[in-house]
């Protein structure tokens, strides 16, 4: 059996990582070989919970979990850490807009940043889920400069799964016969979902839908606010299901994406497709050996870039605003 790996998860006692936890301890996430070491981060209050949580892990016998460590400090969260869910943030409540957290959320991801470049591994993944989570890895990539950018990443991967489904509920079909959904900017209202290249059963999503119209005015907004409309149901922000696009996000940067398909994932910009070098940003990618490639060299429409300049706006906007944090 492999040695296990570090696996620091903040949050952990908040309601994303109570669907998250137990599938990484199951191997779902590095795969069923790969022993695991959860290091789990919460605030002081919220200890008396993580301890809650630590047992019932416990109290499962995962043959893969190798160790917890529930901790209120995060030099112990972050201690030789291979990998990291930066799941804590202050969440969005009914109304809000993620612009409304930024300035809460940068301290926060500002202060990770120091510590994560003090005592992680310096070949650390990261996926950040906290929102705005564009902008939080872009501040703490700017805090962790001996980390290699490439490796600070944000889960723009839900929004990919929302599209999945969408599409296929359009056409009658099933998620699994879509291939090469994509998610363009920013995990935000002014994301830009993209069925262009997509396809389903072998054939060209656009021609299968045969509906401009749908896709425009139903496909984009419904995708881009599914967040608000699931705030709006239950009263709380998505918890099961960003727990599960975790899990494909780094399932995939690690093990590799399925043959024939991509993936999205907001990565630091190489300025690709004229966006600006850095910005942390969704793009098409591949995956392979534990490393992402930008799909390069789509076509895109003048539509679909018009969009994807709204949302590189926003990102420059909300880097802007936390200037004083970099």
């Amino acid at each position: 059996m492999k040695a296990p790996v570090r696996v620091a998860v903040t949050g952990a006692a908040g309601q994303i990582c109570y669907s998250l936890l137990f599938r990484v301890a199951n191997g779902e996430m590095f795969g069923k070989d790969q022993p695991v070491i959860l290091q789990l981060l919460e605030i002081t209050p919220a200890l008396k919970v993580l301890e809650a949580v630590a047992m019932e892990l416990n109290d499962c016998a995962f043959p893969l979990l190798h160790g917890i460590v529930p901790t209120d400090s995060p030099e112990v969260a972050f201690k030789d850490a291979d990998y990291a869910l930066l799941v804590g943030a202050k969440p969005r409540g009914p109304g809000m807009e993620r612009s409304d957290l930024l300035k809460d959320n940068g301290k926060i991801f500002s202060a990770l940043g120091k510590i994560v470049d003090k005592v992680a591994s310096k070949n650390i993944k990261i996926v950040v889920v906290g929102n705005p989570a564009n902008t939080n890895a872009y501040i703490l990539s700017k805090n962790a400069p001996s980390i290699n950018p490439r490796n600070i990443t944000a889960l723009t991967r839900l929004d990919h799964n929302r599209g999945l489904h969408q599409l296929a509920a359009k056409v009658g079909g099933k998620v699994s016969d879509i291939k090469k959904m994509l998610i363009w900017g920013n995990h935000s209202t002014t994301q830009v979902p993209d069925i262009t290249y997509a396809t389903i059963n072998g054939k060209a999503a656009p021609t299968v839908v045969n509906d401009d119209a749908w896709t425009r005015d139903a496909f984009i907004p419904t995708v881009a606010k599914r967040g608000a409309a699931v705030i709006a149901a239950r009263g709380a922000s998505s918890a099961a299901s960003a727990a599960n696009a975790v899990v494909d996000h780094m399932r995939d940067w690690v093990l590799g994406t399925a043959e024939g398909d991509w993936t999205s994932m907001a990565v630091s910009s190489d300025g690709s497709y004229g966006i600006e070098k850095g910005l942390v940003y969704s793009y098409p990618v591949i995956c392979k050996n534990g490393d992402w490639t930008i799909i390069p060299n789509l076509p895109v429409n003048d539509f679909i870039k018009a969009k994807m300049k709204e949302s590189e706006k926003e990102l420059q906007e909300e880097r802007d605003t936390c200037k004083d944090l970099l």
